[in-house]
């Protein structure tokens, strides 16, 4: 099957923001608390897209929803359903993506930190934490 078919089940997931999510407001909250200044959805390049960049430490960071990017350990991905391949499909590719732009920011010359969202749910600060050290400023 090569065609999405809309179900009950999946029709909260339309229309989903990827950008100012709760989880990436939460972030930025934090490291402006910090002192840590940053500027939002700067284009690094084509398909180099982080939520955001800390330009003084050439740092570019990327907020990444559990479901959507396949978080390993807790995967919701649906096993069940007309849209099962479709979904596989996309978390993978998503996935890949993710895995260029890492490749396209460090060419760049840019030092590149993947957050999940569950961590900044679980502790907003050691997910500050993670960005900090990744700086040098704490």
């Amino acid at each position: 099957m090569d065609r999405w078919v809309s179900t009950d089940k999946g029709r909260h997931l339309r229309g989903r923001s990827s950008r100012n999510t709760a989880p990436e407001l939460a972030l930025r909250r934090e490291l402006h608390r910090r002192g840590l200044r940053f500027r939002l959805h700067v284009s690094l390049g084509r398909g180099c897209n982080p939520d955001l960049v800390l330009p003084r430490h050439r740092l570019a960071v990327w907020v990444d929803g559990c479901f959507w990017h396949g978080h390993k350990s807790h995967t919701w991905t649906p096993r069940t359903g007309p849209n099962v391949a479709l979904w596989e499909a996309k978390i993978d590719a998503n996935r890949a993506r993710d895995a260029r732009a890492l490749e396209l920011a460090s060419a760049a010359g840019w030092t590149g930190v993947r957050v999940w969202e569950c961590e900044i749910k679980a502790d907003v600060s050691a997910a500050a934490d993670l960005v900090s050290s990744r700086t040098g400023a704490r």
